[in-house]
């Protein structure tokens, strides 16, 4: 049956996302209108917020594979924001989430593109090297190290279910409308950062921006492709936070010595200041096409 004749229920894109939070209602807030939107949440306290924004839940856990039976066969394509577990007991290097979300997809007809929003942390540090998408990937912690473990699921899946998985690398998000979403809340606490001969390049991307990098990639990104989702920014850490700092008219952070900073700082944030790497998103411009609405963080934090 040609398509024109089918009925327009079944004609209309059908786009599930799946971690439907911040960024993934941006996602659905740049789609709404102009497809059916659906997301997938174990929430039912949710519920409400999601119809508000145009999107028809559905009840299912990543972390019980039998509720998600139900979307097999249910989307044209899938937008997939879900993090793996923590690291909590019985974490490992496994992503079980992403795993059963591709194996309750693949039930009946699969997607026609699915995107996935994974983490620059993949790259490990790169003492402060220029990254493209072709660097092998050099997880430092267990988080990253899971991440790796869902790319390769998503590129196995598109690769054997003929679907055009895009793996969108995202790096820190902002946008002055998002909760935590700029650095205000860390200047108020006056938590230091690197002094210059120790600090690290840091990354960064508008949560709008990410949101319109998703959807062209759902529609634009090449089979099995590694995208960075970064902006133009060349920035290090200490120099992000003066230069809110000094849009926000409030004091610049104090700045420490790594060897002072690793005796007082809480690991997880250790952790990001250990990892130093200038990403190239040559892709995300030249294969989607995306035109960058904040090309930098200093026009992104200046918007809101």
């Amino acid at each position: 049956m040609p398509l024109g004749a089918l009925p327009a229920r079944f004609r209309r894109e059908r786009i599930l996302v799946v971690g439907c939070g911040d960024v993934g209602l941006r996602v659905a807030q740049a789609l709404r209108g102009r497809v059916r939107l659906l997301a997938l949440t174990s929430s039912p306290g949710r519920v409400p917020l999601l119809r508000d924004r145009g999107l028809t839940p559905l009840q299912g856990d990543l972390d019980d594979p039998r509720s998600l039976a139900r979307l097999a066969g249910l989307a044209t394509r899938v937008v997939h924001l879900a993090p793996p577990p923590g690291e909590g007991a019985g974490a490992t290097w496994h992503d079980p989430r992403t795993t059963a979300l591709l194996r309750a997809l693949r039930l009946r007809t699969p997607p026609a593109a699915l995107a996935y929003g994974s983490t620059t942390g993949v790259y490990g540090d790169c003492a402060g090297e220029k990254v493209a998408e072709s660097r092998p990937v050099a997880p430092r912690t267990p988080r990253a190290a899971r991440r790796v473990d869902a790319e390769a699921a998503v590129r196995f899946f598109g690769r054997s279910a003929a679907v055009r998985a895009s793996i969108l690398r995202i790096p820190g998000i902002y946008a002055p409308d998002r909760e935590g979403g700029t650095p205000r809340e860390r200047l108020l606490k006056g938590t230091p950062v690197l002094q210059p001969q120790d600090d690290v390049y840091t990354n960064h991307i508008h949560a709008d921006d990410l949101a319109r990098a998703l959807v062209a990639a759902l529609w634009r990104g090449r089979p099995q492709r590694v995208v960075n989702a970064v902006d133009d920014t060349e920035l290090k850490m200490g120099d992000w936070f003066d230069l809110a700092a000094d849009l926000y008219g409030l004091p610049r952070p104090p700045r420490v010595s790594r060897a002072t900073a690793q005796g007082s700082l809480p690991l997880a944030l250790l952790s990001f200041m250990g990892e130093s790497r200038r990403l190239d998103n040559s892709r995300l411009k030249r294969e989607l096409r995306l035109r960058l609405g904040y090309p930098t963080v200093a026009q992104g934090l200046r918007a809101g």
